[in-house]
């Protein structure tokens, strides 16, 4: 059964924007109507509301805060190891046209040389975010996904976190969630058909909730729409 659903999604830091853009291309979108743009809409949220999802066959990690939906913090520095726990410090989202609502939104992170993806790791978060998360290991870590394939992990128990690839202004937004046997099929929602991006080639994440579809067992997702190039089912990283 199929249904709408509002979609909720999180850019990577802007260290992956690339300078080139399309002339006459903004570097977001404007605040919805109602919503007043403001700097510092990315405040801290409660370390209950943190949530991680391995992702990227567990080179890659996707944290999860709450705050202004288009304006996820970014990474402040490298993230430090210390046994299995690492420390990743947060600053705010350098925008300056966020949002005022309150939603999941993601920072995506490379998994430090020295962890082990299949053993389980405490995320320290400092900075706009405080609060520390607990990530169960993958068990079995995968191969290496091929560049620039879209991959996904589970952030909860009905929480996915997708990263695929394109411009980085332009994150894909989930248009509605279908079951369709032992997988679930994603359709992200057409673009506008005025919509200007960057012309980077970088990863995004977008965050779906896929509970009511996803039965109890191992899940893949089949990407459909949005300009996404997906190919055959992905795996859904992790327990939930």
């Amino acid at each position: 059964m199929s249904r709408h659903r509002l979609a909720v999604i999180g850019m990577i830091g802007a260290s992956l924007i690339a300078a080139g853009a399309l002339t006459g291309c903004a570097t977001g979108a404007p605040a919805p109507e109602g919503m007043a743009p403001t700097p510092d809409a990315t405040a801290s949220a409660p370390a209950s509301e943190l949530g991680a999802a391995w992702v990227s066959g567990g080179r890659a990690i996707a944290l999860v805060t709450t705050g202004s939906s288009s304006c996820p913090p970014v990474l402040s520095g490298e993230p430090t190891v210390s046994g299995s726990t690492v420390t990743v410090d947060l600053a705010e989202s350098p925008r300056q046209d966020c949002t005022r609502d309150l939603a999941p939104r993601a920072t995506l992170m490379n998994v430090p040389a020295g962890v082990d993806p299949s053993a389980g790791l405490a995320l320290t978060v400092t900075g706009v975010a405080e609060g520390k998360v607990m990530l169960a290991g993958l068990g079995s870590v995968p191969a290496a996904p091929a560049e620039f394939t879209p991959s996904a992990g589970w952030v909860n128990d009905s929480l996915v976190a997708i990263v695929t690839y394109g411009s980085s202004t332009c994150v894909p937004s989930v248009e509605a969630v279908t079951a369709a046997g032992p997988n679930v099929e994603i359709q992200f929602a057409t673009p506008p058909s005025d919509q200007v991006c960057t012309m980077d080639l970088a990863p995004r994440v977008t965050l779906a909730d896929i509970g009511r579809e996803a039965g109890s067992g191992a899940v893949s997702l089949v990407l459909t729409g949005g300009n996404v190039d997906a190919g055959d089912p992905i795996p859904v990283l992790g327990s939930r």
